[in-house]
């Protein structure tokens, strides 16, 4: 490995990090773009969504589709960026997109219920598809909102560059500490005495083949077991500080309808919601083992 990310290599870090914090927007107002239809962007506006990736690998996507429940808009917005496979996890629907919705419990789709996103409740920091084998990567997301809660269901979101620039700032070592190929284990899940996934171990931070950043990431404190040796813990520890103190580089809002989040898999919460006979929260998500197209380091 070299580049900005190898931690062998000061100059390139440094003259990275320069160019990182230099491009990176204030407000959440600048990496978001008007848009007539998701599923047919214009060169403008396709342009647009991927400068603001370009500069903290992510954009939000306002439209006129609220209320339509339509799940080729992610896909086909998707397949305008360069993200063509989904993940078809086993929550989702045949087509590989999952509603994001509360569960009922009482029809199909019954086992969501056991996961947090198929609920009201809040969700703390994490990537998606942390829980992935290393061959199946979510490298990208594109979140589309059919219809809002009643209250609650912001985001919160963080480039997983910003987090891992932090934290190298902080101390190299704890960056060091969470490349170990070992340092995160998901365990299995087991359905009865069946093994429905197996355990997967791997680290938080990697560099892909194109010497880019992937982080896999929860905040969570069940289902999951980090290494049991003192830098892991000092590093866990360090990151989860960042997460938890206020940042200008952290945005907050929550996706209206007809508005969507297109991103690189970066760092993000959900808080608590309630629904209401009107207002009903709705997202499809789509994850991808793709990157969205974007300029080369």
């Amino acid at each position: 490995m070299s580049g900005a990310f190898d931690l062998a290599d000061a100059a390139a870090y440094r003259a990275w990090r320069e160019r990182k914090l230099e491009r990176f927007p204030k407000t959440l107002a600048e990496l978001t773009v008007e848009v007539r239809d998701p599923r047919v962007l214009t060169a403008a506006e396709k342009q647009a969504i991927l400068a603001a990736c370009g500069r903290a690998n992510m954009a939000v996507y306002a439209s006129p589709l609220g209320g339509e429940t339509d799940k080729e808009i992610p896909r086909k917005l998707g397949l305008q960026l360069g993200l063509r496979t989904l993940d078809p996890n086993y929550l989702a629907d045949d087509d590989g997109i999952s509603p994001l919705t509360v569960a009922d419990h009482s029809g199909p789709g019954t086992a969501r219920g056991d996961f947090i996103p198929y609920t009201s409740r809040g969700i703390k920091w994490h990537t998606d598809g942390y829980y992935n084998a290393a061959g199946r990567n979510v490298r990208a997301f594109v979140l589309h909102c059919v219809e809002r809660a009643e209250s609650g269901g912001e985001n919160e979101l963080l480039d997983h560059e910003i987090a891992y620039l932090r934290l190298r700032d902080l101390d190299p070592e704890h960056v060091r500490a969470l490349m170990a190929a070992d340092a995160m284990t998901i365990p299995a899940r087991l359905e009865g005495s069946h093994i429905e996934r197996a355990a997967q171990t791997g680290p938080v931070f990697s560099v892909d083949a194109d010497g880019f950043l992937h982080m896999r990431y929860t905040a969570r404190t069940v289902s999951i077991e980090w290494k049991k040796d003192a830098a892991t813990r000092a590093a866990l520890a360090a990151l989860e500080r960042i997460l938890a103190e206020p940042s200008p580089e952290a945005f907050r809002g929550r996706l209206e309808p007809g508005m969507g989040l297109v991103c690189n898999n970066v760092l993000h919460t959900r808080t608590a919601f309630t629904d209401s006979p009107r207002h009903k929260r709705l997202l499809y998500r789509a994850r991808y083992y793709e990157r969205l197209s974007l300029w080369r380091r």
